[in-house]
């Protein structure tokens, strides 16, 4: 250091310039750099610091929303995700229960085909049962016909006189069929049987 101002005190400036250029600059550098420095900075500080502050702060803002968006909808993702697990629970539910309103109706259709069937299948008996029965009359009818007259020739035969006479002929005939209704059915060819042991 005292070298330093050993030179300035000798007035060579030039030589200690030369000799400290590497580590002191030159005043009239110094001077114009920090003048440069400080226009700069006034120009970077008025002008260049509010802009970057504005697209920081528009960026800030812009991440800000697009976080707020991003959680509005996860927000609504998972109340979509929630609504549609709830819907499909529903949905399941609801087949389920139509499931089993068919099997139901299935059943309730079967049973109620089962009772038509059964009262056609009854009602069928019924007409068949009362056909036999009309049948059956009309052919007792035909045969109490039938074996009355064969019954009168018969008895006039034996008798050797004619049973011309209604009311004889219809007591015996009488006669002959409840005699006939205490013996086992016989066929129409065994019918003369009672007459002979009447005779």
């Amino acid at each position: 250091m005292a070298a330093v101002y050993s030179v300035l005190a000798s007035g060579d400036e030039e030589g200690f310039w030369a000799e400290a250029a590497p580590i002191i600059p030159h005043p009239g550098e110094l001077v114009f750099g920090i003048v440069a420095f400080a226009i700069l900075y006034l120009v970077v500080a008025r002008h260049v610091v509010p802009r970057l502050e504005q697209v920081l702060s528009e960026r800030t803002t812009a991440i800000e929303g697009g976080l707020e968006r991003a959680e509005q909808a996860q927000v609504q993702a998972e109340a979509a995700l929630t609504q549609y697990r709830a819907q499909l629970a529903e949905a399941r539910g609801e087949a389920s229960r139509i499931r089993q309103e068919a099997t139901e109706e299935g059943a309730a259709i079967v049973v109620e085909m089962r009772a038509r069937a059964q009262a056609e299948a009854d009602r069928i008996v019924a007409a068949a049962q009362q056909q036999i029965e009309a049948e059956h009359q009309h052919a007792l009818i035909a045969l109490r016909s039938e074996v009355g007259d064969l019954a009168t020739e018969l008895a006039s035969r034996i008798v050797g006189e004619a049973l011309a006479d209604e009311a004889r002929s219809s007591r015996v005939v009488d006669r002959f069929l409840a005699e006939l209704e205490h013996l086992e059915p016989v066929a129409a060819n065994g019918a003369g049987a009672p007459t002979g042991q009447d005779g």
